[in-house]
């Protein structure tokens, strides 16, 4: 329930919370210049047990949108999640906050009041400051502009089709991902939108003054999370804003390029021991592996995409020939993983169990990104993922003089590839193919985080 585990996903259900609430807003709204504030200012406070309550989630949804997009950016960053198999995402993912920051000021200028005018004259004076048009859009804001409907109206097609393109934009960012994680869990779903009704009931969102062009206002109160920008400008100027802003983007973008290490090793298809069973296109992580007609026989095969491939190892996992009971001398699997063979690995936990030291010592098998082991006199075996580990291989130890076997797995959400301790969790458990048989003793296999 850790919500850092789960931004993206609660980026989403911010997302669906604006949506099912603005379809409201949407319709009692007056999309004309002259009745926006007065139909805005009907719902607040002639309707504030509906309109009014639901204009303020609105509002907070918008700042927890921000808010989860943001964190996940940085939580992203310092994770390092943005190299080889993890490129397509994190790029696509750079157009995200420019389409996020411009919805949520558009849905703020709406209401036309003064910090509506405020913004979009600070927003048209950034523009200016590119030169692109021969006549100034902040004279638009100022007495005597051109402020009217046709202005009005385009406002209103932004707060429409930014949203859809961002929606758009969010589909593509997960689109190479396995199981992407679209929705927190239940209990943090309804406990963020518990949060957020309280903060509505508690401070309801109020408009300022009605938008006069000819004063400026002495005070406002600024949406900090989602304005910030417009102090800074101010503090500033528009080319420093335009510079920090797009400099950033640029550099976060080219960033896999820039920090370029040497990609993992990808999985390799064995197809004579690949009977199209799919299992590893189920749990790829990172939608690396699929199906393909069988060139030679009839029926289909697996196929890997080198530069989507992690390394980790979950399709070897899945694989069901990958079992240490086979009687062959060499071992071969029908999708392994060159840096750690399903044969090298039955060879190893075989020198292990033939040097066992003393009595009730268990096998410890432990992912390469978890703690260290607890007991480091024990046999320990490290895997690139935990999710690597065929559950025939704990039996295989048992049966092979292990007292007990101890799964030692990254903490839950903080898996490297995603998904490699809850699949281990569901094959142990016996829910998920391929699974530990039901003969094996439970008590004699620890899941350890």
């Amino acid at each position: 329930m850790n919500p850092l585990h789960h931004l993206g996903g609660l980026g989403f259900l911010f997302f669906w919370i604006l949506a099912a609430t603005g379809m409201y807003l949407f319709i009692r709204f007056d999309t004309s210049l002259g009745g926006a504030y007065d139909s805005i200012e009907a719902l607040t406070r002639e309707e504030w047990w509906l309109g009014g309550f639901l204009r303020s989630i609105h509002r907070y949804a918008t700042g927890g949108f921000v808010a989860v997009t943001l964190g996940h950016l940085v939580k992203e960053l310092a994770d390092g999640h943005f190299r080889h198999f993890r490129t397509f995402s994190w790029v696509s993912g750079m157009p995200l906050p420019w389409l996020l920051f411009p919805s949520a000021l558009v849905g703020y200028w709406l209401i036309w009041d003064a910090r509506s005018q405020f913004s979009a004259l600070a927003t048209a004076e950034w523009f200016d400051a590119l030169g692109l048009l021969s006549e100034p859009m902040a004279r638009n804001f100022v007495p005597g502009g051109a402020m009217n409907d046709r202005v009005f109206s385009l406002f209103v097609f932004l707060h429409l089709g930014l949203p859809l393109a961002l929606l758009a934009g969010m589909w593509v960012h997960v689109r190479r991902l396995g199981y992407p994680r679209n929705f927190p869990p239940a209990p943090l779903a309804w406990g963020t939108l518990a949060l957020v009704a309280a903060a509505a009931v508690a401070m309801p969102a109020r408009s300022h003054a009605p938008a006069d062009p000819a004063q400026l206002p002495a005070a406002l109160e600024l949406d900090w999370l989602v304005m910030f920008m417009h102090p800074l400008q101010y503090a500033t100027s528009p080319g420093f804003v335009w510079l920090l802003f797009g400099g950033a983007t640029l550099v976060l973008t080219i960033l896999p390029w820039l920090t370029r290490r040497p990609a993992p090793a990808a999985a390799v298809v064995n197809l004579e021991n690949c009977n199209g069973c799919g299992r590893c296109v189920a749990d790829c992580p990172f939608a690396a592996v699929t199906l393909v007609p069988a060139a030679n026989k009839a029926g289909r095969q697996v196929q890997v995409f080198p530069e989507l491939c992690a390394g980790c190892g979950i399709c070897a996992g899945a694989c069901p020939s990958a079992t240490p009971f086979r009687s062959a001398q060499t071992l071969v699997s029908g999708i392994d993983l060159p840096r750690l063979t399903v044969n090298e690995l039955r060879t190893k936990l075989e020198a292990f169990l033939s040097r066992l030291p003393g009595e009730n010592k268990p096998v410890i098998v432990r992912c390469e990104c978890a703690s260290a082991p607890s007991d480091s006199a024990a046999a320990t075996l490290a895997l690139p993922c935990i999710g690597m580990l065929p559950p025939s291989f704990v039996e295989y130890a048992l049966r092979h003089g292990a007292a007990r076997v101890v799964l030692e797995q990254c903490a839950p959400g903080e898996c490297a590839y995603r998904l490699g301790t809850e699949l281990t969790e569901a094959r142990m458990a016996g829910t998920r193919e391929p699974h530990l048989r039901a003969s094996v003793p439970r008590e004699r296999v620890e899941l350890r985080s």
